[in-house]
């Protein structure tokens, strides 16, 4: 059996008019063509403006920027880690270690105590009061200061008014002019008392013994 084609190319040759239509028919279709471009799709977005621009694109038609960035996706939360428990000491053990450290801060407590003893003694501050050579101190500076404060006390009591003593010996006489003997007692005793109240010094429960020459 003969094909279609076959057929119309026998008539066309037969009859000019078929091969003329023919002609005409080939003419209308259309001519694929060869060249034509591919489709392209979208690349990743510009990492300046963020904007999705196809993959051929050599730069962001937006912005013009070349560098593109990678979608950003969401990070998912991270897991917390699992916590083991700690070990239970054993006492016994822990008990060892406590008598170990104690026995050795004995042990250099002791040493510190035994170069203290064995030490030269601190040296008096006070150089310009010696002649010759530098003495040890056998006081600290707290007792020292603290007797210093009491001797100032009792060299100012020293120095007082001559108008202010006549004062006060004038007003011991004459506070009990009922027994004359015992005048000068009175104004020695007022005179005495008024020494030793500046001083802060208390008074002495018996008399002192006289110094020695």
């Amino acid at each position: 059996m003969a094909s279609t084609g076959t057929t119309a190319k026998q008539s066309a040759a037969a009859n000019p008019a078929v091969a003329a239509n023919l002609a005409a028919g080939a003419a209308r279709q259309p001519v694929p063509a060869e060249n034509s471009a591919t489709h392209v799709g979208y690349g990743l977005p510009c990492a300046k403006c963020r904007l999705y621009y196809p993959a051929d694109l050599d730069a962001c038609p937006g912005c013009h920027y070349r560098e593109r960035v990678s979608p950003v996706v969401p990070a998912l939360p991270l897991k917390p880690a699992e916590t083991l428990p700690e070990p239970i000491p054993d006492s016994s053990a822990v008990e060892r270690e406590r008598e170990e450290f104690l026995r050795q801060f004995k042990s250099q407590l002791l040493e510190v105590h035994a170069e203290l003893a064995n030490a030269q003694g601190s040296l008096c501050v006070l150089t310009e009061q010696h002649d010759a050579e530098e003495l040890s101190a056998e006081i600290c500076k707290a007792c020292y200061y603290r007797l210093q404060e009491r001797l100032d006390a009792c060299e100012a009591s020293l120095h007082i008014d001559v108008k202010e003593a006549a004062q006060i010996i004038y007003d011991a006489v004459w506070s009990d002019p009922s027994d004359p003997s015992k005048t000068y007692e009175n104004a020695a005793t007022a005179l005495i008392d008024e020494l030793r109240k500046r001083a802060g010094v208390d008074s002495p429960a018996g008399p002192f013994p006289p110094l020695a020459d």
